[in-house]
């Protein structure tokens, strides 16, 4: 059941709600998961509730084993791992130079195996929040914890890999680019 509530979650979220043109080869009981809310569906609060939901995020311009190390622990803490991905304009206002589009890197993270939907990042981090209502928020152990909320749990990483070795500024250093 719980896959099955996960597989309905994550295309809600795909989706930003389930479209007709997906609904209609749900079976009568995937069905009665869900609600309709302006033409679109979206899964009934009783069966969001037996999920829990871990929410990550990163640029993820070079993907390496650090990446896919921290994902991992990520998706360790919940049912459905959601990771949010940084917007070019978002790493361009931090004056860092970017090697690949938002779009390549977002659909590279989603075939990372714990992945099982990945977002691209939006202005606030307040609407991803609304948007993907997660239980826990995962923080990589470089990563500054910017969310305060009393409903949802906060997890700050420690344990890393070779911190000098799998870090993406390391490797575009090395690479000279």
């Amino acid at each position: 059941m719980k896959k099955t509530i996960a597989k309905l979650y994550c295309l809600q979220l795909q989706y930003d709600g389930i479209p007709d043109s997906i609904y209609e080869f749900f079976t009568p009981e995937e069905q009665k998961m869900l609600k309709e809310v302006n033409g679109k569906s979206f899964l009934k609060e009783e069966y969001r509730k037996q999920i829990t939901i871990v929410l990550t995020g990163g640029v993820f311009d070079i993907l390496h084993i650090g990446h896919v190390y921290t994902l991992e622990e990520a998706k360790k803490h919940g049912d459905v791992l959601v990771v949010v991905v940084a917007k070019d304009q978002h790493i361009k206002n931090k004056k860092r130079k970017l090697i690949h589009s938002q779009e390549y890197r977002t659909k590279m993270v989603e075939f990372l195996k714990p992945v099982d939907v990945s977002l691209l990042g939006r202005e606030d981090p307040k609407e991803v929040l609304e948007f993907v209502k997660p239980d826990i928020v995962v923080f990589g152990y470089d990563q500054e914890v910017f969310i305060n909320s009393k409903d949802i749990k906060i997890i700050k990483l420690e344990k890393r890999l070779e911190e000098d070795k799998f870090k993406t500024s390391k490797i575009i250093e090395e690479l000279g680019v």
